[in-house]
């Protein structure tokens, strides 16, 4: 008598199903296509529909079925790669997706939630040009060398308002920035570097402040930034900041008193 087999390799599993009952027989030969069907949460390639010659009334030796269903197994590994966890044919975030856009010196960390990038890599220290850098799209920040970004930009402060001398102005600086809880990692006559924990997203690392003098022109430029970007999938930019980079800025210039050369950014409206 003739028996039917459907051999199905699957995301996740190489399985077989028998119709109707049992399998029976010694010769077989099986035919198919590699079109692809959904069946549940998987999606299976039909290795072809098999039919067996068997005798009537004889079952096969259990070792011979589990024997048949080990080759369509390993058959199937050559078709569509090893096993796979369920969630695997999402398309979820990796480390290889673009959420880290712009940035240097980044590590990646995902899960099929979210995305936590991390970025140490930006600091002026590693341009050889020697300006600050700019601010990413996938960042959350503000900076003056941000021109290719509107968003994200801000302008430089002239300290004439309170002096002309460059010294005193540097000076009222540090001051404002180690009053405002910032810690100063990295001084110089005229470069400043600060950090203070990331104040939102919460829970994450530190968001870095840079400053530097330009005694020639009488301002002051600057760039703050958060190290680390948290993407919600299937979000393409990082969850707001809620503009505390920017506000935090504000303060200290308050404080200072100095003016703003452009017009003020305001920040994003995002959540």
């Amino acid at each position: 008598m003739m028996r039917a087999l459907l051999a199905l390799a699957c995301m996740g599993a190489a399985s077989a199903l028998a119709v109707p009952g049992s399998l029976t027989g010694s010769r077989s030969s099986c035919r198919g296509s590699l079109q692809t069907l959904q069946i549940g949460s998987r999606r299976c390639i039909p290795l072809g529909a098999c039919t067996v010659d068997a005798a009537d009334g004889h079952e096969e030796h259990p070792r011979r079925r589990r024997q048949a269903l080990r080759s369509l197994a390993a058959f199937a590994t050559l078709l569509v790669g090893p096993a796979l966890p369920a969630f695997a044919v999402q398309e979820v975030p990796t480390n290889q997706a673009a959420t880290s856009a712009g940035r240097k010196g980044c590590k990646t960390d995902t899960n099929p939630t979210r995305t936590v990038v991390e970025c140490t890599g930006e600091l002026r220290q590693f341009n050889a040009d020697g300006r600050l850098s700019g601010v990413s799209a996938t960042a959350n920040g503000v900076s003056t060398s941000a021109v290719r970004n509107p968003s994200r930009f801000s302008p430089p402060w002239t300290y004439l308002t309170e002096t002309s001398d460059a010294r005193i102005a540097w000076k009222s600086l540090v001051t404002a920035v180690s009053g405002a809880g910032m810690e100063i990692v990295e001084l110089t006559d005229e470069y400043l570097h600060a950090t203070i924990p990331t104040e939102y997203p919460p829970g994450l690392t530190y968001d870095d402040i840079e400053f530097v003098l330009r005694p020639d022109d009488n301002l002051v430029l600057y760039r703050s930034v958060s190290r680390s970007s948290v993407f919600v999938y299937p979000l393409t930019q990082p969850v707001s900041d809620k503009n505390s980079n920017l506000n935090r800025l504000q303060k200290v210039r308050d404080k200072l008193g100095w003016d703003e050369l452009g017009m003020r950014q305001e920040g994003s409206k995002r959540i």
